[in-house]
């Protein structure tokens, strides 16, 4: 049974309030961002036929859970500095959190195949070294022959414990993070001196020859601008997640609490930052969250006009004087004759 106590929080309650507004922030970003994201990707007939669109709708979705269910739980822990949410949860946060780290996010972020210019690494290859490094970098704790799930006191967060003096932490980070981002860099300088030895040929072609190869390539720049992007998306990740793997492998002991905190702030940004990315790097992605608000606006404004035509004839309707009033008037009451028609008589 877990004790909710402060006695033993190192980290300093400032900054515990900081972080809970920053979760509470990225929630409510997180959440909009990502599902305006996979409603435009999905909305877009053009980018469902994409090659790249199936990684970033499992992406986006992956960073749309964590802002959904991880954040709010986050935002709670740190307020109240403590874990109030229960054994049971307490053993599955750490197994969530880690495994969507390890499983999910470095390997979504693999370079695609393109008309002209494709990775030496196959998809059935990247997908048994993304397993085994999960499987390996988890199995350990989760069993309980290194480590174990449990509650941190002083940090107060659910996480992996010593056990007997040992962790596999380091280990988990170092798996799950620096071998699938050395795989990934690799493919990525392999597409870039793929690309960089057809602009040589290119050069070495008579004019004829080079316009038709020119033609062909710009027809599949789009494909490259979309490779760019997906490495800058890496980028961004490795930026945000490198501070969280620093502080857990160089400060074991949390002699830095300040530094612990912010590394936590830097990586849940990162379930935040890509739709901002896809705006800003891809004019076909600009066009898919254009058209969505477009759609988005006519919809408000056809409701809104809709609803003020109903209050006007309701409003019109309620202006006309019931029969059963007209019906209740004794005969005397009735319409009055024109009096030039007494006169005429």
């Amino acid at each position: 049974m877990i004790k909710m106590t402060v006695e033993n929080v190192i980290y300093p309650q400032s900054w515990c309030y900081l972080a809970s507004f920053f979760a509470v922030l990225f929630c409510v970003f997180g959440v909009s961002g990502n599902l305006l994201t996979i409603v435009a990707l999905l909305k877009s007939e053009r980018l469902r036929k994409h090659a790249t669109t199936a990684f970033l709708l499992s992406l986006t979705f992956s960073d749309l859970l964590f802002c959904t269910i991880m954040m709010p739980m986050q935002a709670v822990r740190y307020y109240y500095r403590s874990w109030t949410f229960g054994d049971f949860l307490c053993q599955v946060f750490p197994f969530v959190f880690y495994s969507n780290d390890v499983i999910d996010d470095p390997y979504d972020y693999q370079p695609i195949h393109s008309h002209h210019v494709s990775t030496f690494i196959s998809k059935d290859l990247s997908n048994k070294i993304h397993i085994s490094s999960a499987v390996l970098s988890l199995f350990f704790p989760l069993a309980g022959l290194w480590g174990e799930m449990g509650y941190d006191t002083q940090t107060f967060s659910c996480t992996i414990l010593k056990k007997n003096g040992k962790s596999p932490k380091t280990f988990i980070f170092l798996v799950g993070f620096l071998l699938p981002c050395f795989i990934i860099i690799l493919s990525y300088s392999c597409i870039f001196n793929t690309v960089r030895k057809q602009h040589a040929k290119l050069n070495k072609f008579d004019s004829n020859q080079a316009n038709k190869s020119k033609l062909k390539f710009f027809r599949n720049k789009n494909d490259l601008r979309l490779t760019v992007m997906m490495l800058v998306i890496f980028l961004a990740f490795i930026m945000c997640f490198l501070p969280l793997m620093v502080v857990n492998v160089f400060d074991d002991k949390t002699k830095y609490p300040f530094a612990h905190v912010m590394a936590s702030v830097s990586a849940w940004s990162s379930a935040v930052i890509n739709p901002i990315i896809y705006a800003v790097g891809s004019s076909q992605y600009r066009n898919a969250y254009k058209n969505l608000f477009i759609q988005i606006k006519t919809w408000k404004s056809f409701n809104s006009s809709g609803n003020n035509n109903n209050k006007a004839h309701v409003s019109r309707s309620n202006t006309v004087e019931p029969i059963s009033n007209i019906a209740q008037k004794s005969p005397g009451e009735g319409v009055k004759p024109d009096s030039s028609c007494l006169e005429d008589g």
